[in-house]
């Protein structure tokens, strides 16, 4: 009963996460219709949107205690420290993108504000390293849990944090116009652009 409970939890974190980051990734289109407050209400979106993903973590423990009874093994066949090793790996790769996009966009990360300007740093190369490097964490829980499953259901997060990158695009479009377009143009979404 407890898995089963598990896993409603947890693709219903999946889309209250997406559907509440959605939200608060539109301020300027919000503003549109009830003005300054939009921020402080996207704000409350944005952690709203975090504590479902922490529901979702906390899912992915409790798996490793209650897994499915499915066709798949519930650990994988090397020994735990090789899923270790992989969970290090994918770690140092995408913290490093994640804290260092998080550096560069300050409070803009939790808060969302009016006042703030298009980013410097790795946003100057990338458009979502947030993303990229965040993204990555869900892989990251999976091999320390040492769970094939768990690793195959990481893979939902990759259109979940797409569409939450093109949401934010769509709402800076808004807010900075043909200013946002060329940034677009001349940097890579997750991945940099080729200077020609």
């Amino acid at each position: 009963m407890i898995t089963w409970i598990n896993l409603v939890v947890l693709i219903g974190s999946v889309f209250l996460c997406l559907y509440f980051y959605v939200k608060s990734a539109g301020p300027a289109a919000l503003e549109k219709k009830i003005g300054k407050p939009a921020y402080l209400k996207c704000t409350r979106y944005r952690i709203v949107a975090s504590v479902f993903m922490g529901i979702a973590a906390v899912n992915y423990v409790v798996y490793f205690f209650y897994p499915l009874p499915i066709p798949l093994p519930r650990a994988f066949p090397w020994d735990w420290w090789g899923s270790i090793l992989i969970a290090l790996i994918i770690a140092a790769l995408g913290g490093y993108v994640w804290v260092k996009g998080m550096k560069d966009a300050g409070e803009e990360t939790i808060m969302v504000k009016k006042e703030h300007t298009l980013y410097k740093g790795i946003y100057s190369k990338i458009r979502h390293p947030q993303a990229a490097g965040e993204v990555t964490y869900w892989w990251v829980i999976a091999f320390l849990l040492h769970s094939p499953f768990l690793v195959l259901f990481s893979f939902v997060w990759i259109p979940v944090f797409y569409i939450m990158c093109l949401a934010e695009e769509k709402d800076l479009t808004i807010r900075y116009g043909e200013e946002y377009l060329e940034y677009r143009r001349n940097t890579g979404f997750i991945i940099p652009k080729r200077k020609c």
